[in-house]
């Protein structure tokens, strides 16, 4: 799956849609890769860098793409992330060459999910945690 089909499951926008790929994915977890952390349109960028802390965000659009693959073209439910927990920077900045974000479902419970995920880059680790989101209404509710 290329950035072209994962814009048209998230809501995410332009340089806003942060995933470049999907490698793999099952009901259980999807693992992305993204290649613009260098980007100087990467509307995350400050003062010429990617802090650590912007893998939450491509770990949050890896999990709402996660949904919309689960939900097998349905109605597709807009979600808010909640809290994020146990989340360990590994590094000051996301500069390792290719990232690669994994989310991997731990609950799914009515309007609840949290997720574990990670993001690496070439080398090493550079973050992970775990978050809860909390979705909104379908769209046939």
């Amino acid at each position: 799956m290329d950035r072209h089909q994962i814009r048209a499951l998230i809501p995410h926008a332009g340089t806003m849609c942060l995933l470049e790929r999907v490698l793999t994915w099952n009901p259980e977890a999807i693992v992305c890769q993204a290649v613009n952390r260098n980007d100087p349109d990467n509307p995350l960028r400050r003062r010429g860098r990617l802090g650590a802390a912007c893998g939450i965000e491509y770990a949050a659009q890896a999990m709402a793409l996660h949904g919309a693959l689960n939900a097998a073209g349905g109605p597709q439910r807009a979600g808010v992330l909640a809290s994020v927990r146990d989340t360990h920077c590994h590094a000051a900045a996301l500069d390792e060459g290719t990232l690669t974000i994994e989310a991997r479902l731990l609950l799914s419970e009515g309007l609840r999910v949290i997720y574990a995920f990670t993001v690496s880059g070439t080398e090493k680790m550079l973050l992970e945690g775990r978050a809860a989101v909390v979705l909104g209404p379908s769209a046939a509710d």
